[in-house]
């Protein structure tokens, strides 16, 4: 059943340029001047199924918007500057996509960005636990693995807390493994689906190759390699970009088609599967990505980790601690917070 539902992939974002998708979300981005947030917005504005979108940074918003609001589509954007103004930009949301930190460079991991990345993620998500409490809220920002124990603590200071609705983007990582797979197999990459599960750092991102739509079949040595190639990508990136960012453009894409499923999912549309690092109970640690069925109000059922080969069961057995490390850091940082 699984993979008959969980082919959103590239759909989701052809289907949002499409006319016939009509929809008033309404869609804020924090970061928005970023590598990240600029393309994102871009795609954003691009799509029928948002009437209004929201740019909030520390710098350039205003020029990003007044640019992008030339654009001859439907949502009206506005810019948002400075943390006083943070507030406004928030207000009536019904999706908040968090972008906004510091990008990777040469030599660093994603745990390397923490400190810096932890406060911003702290400080967005309490303005909108406060601003917004009902809102989807999409974290993107680096370690993802930290950060969305900290939106999910943040939101608990607040009293605002709902754990369907604080989602960890991996959605790059299925992007990814789709084209990586498609390319070794002579297939077309729109029509892959690998689910991805367990985090989004190193070897706690698990494809579930087994899984794939359509069922391929991989000798070991291709099937290690392409699994450390779908784990090492963002650093393929990082070194390919030599010192001048991150996966930005790829990830744009990936938070846009994200946001586009989620959004069909709240206007009504059955068996939107898209995988997500969120609060779980399906391996043995507090969070953990895996196919989510979405709905009008977030997840609407978690779909597990279904069967898997045992390459697979002993992935998940080595991300497991680093996954656990990854979070207990995340909690203990809200905790800390003055």
């Amino acid at each position: 059943m699984l993979s008959a539902l969980a082919r959103p992939a590239g759909a989701a974002l052809r289907r949002s340029f499409s006319t016939s998708a009509q929809n008033n979300a309404k869609v804020a981005v924090l970061g928005a001047s970023g590598g990240i947030g600029q393309p994102l917005a871009l795609l954003l504005k691009n799509s029928p199924l948002v009437s209004r979108l929201t740019l909030y940074d520390i710098a350039h918003t205003p020029g990003v918007a007044a640019d992008l609001s030339h654009i001859e589509t439907r949502a009206t954007v506005k810019g948002y500057l400075g943390p006083e103004q943070l507030p406004d930009c928030l207000k009536g949301c019904d999706v908040v996509v968090i972008p906004a930190g510091v990008p990777r460079k040469p030599g660093m991991t994603r745990d390397d960005l923490f400190n810096t990345n932890a406060s911003i993620v702290a400080t967005l998500t309490a303005a909108c636990a406060q601003h917004c409490p009902e809102a989807m809220i999409c974290v993107i920002s680096n370690p993802v693995n930290s950060t969305i124990p900290i939106a999910t603590e943040v939101f608990k200071k607040h009293g605002a807390y709902d754990p369907n609705k604080i989602f960890g983007v991996t959605t790059l990582d299925i992007v990814r493994a789709n084209t990586f797979i498609a390319e070794l197999k002579g297939l077309d990459p729109a029509r892959v689906n690998v689910p991805v599960i367990g985090g989004h750092a190193g070897k706690t991102i698990i494809p579930l190759i087994s899984q794939c739509t359509p069922k391929v079949d991989l000798p070991q040595d291709q099937l290690t390699a392409v699994t450390g190639r779908i784990q090492e990508a963002g650093t393929e990136v990082v070194k390919a970009k030599a010192g001048a960012g991150s996966a930005t453009l790829s990830m744009a894409y990936a938070g846009a088609r994200f946001v586009f499923s989620l959004v069909d999912a709240m206007n009504g549309k059955e068996g939107v599967v898209e995988c997500s690092f969120v609060k779980s109970q399906e391996a043995d640690c507090a969070y953990f990505s895996t196919p989510l069925l979405l709905g009008k109000k977030g997840i609407e059922k978690n779909l597990g980790i279904g069967k898997i080969s045992p390459f697979e069961e002993k992935m998940i057995a080595e991300a497991i601690p680093e996954l656990k490390a990854s979070i207990k850091k995340g909690e203990e940082f809200v905790k800390n917070m003055k």
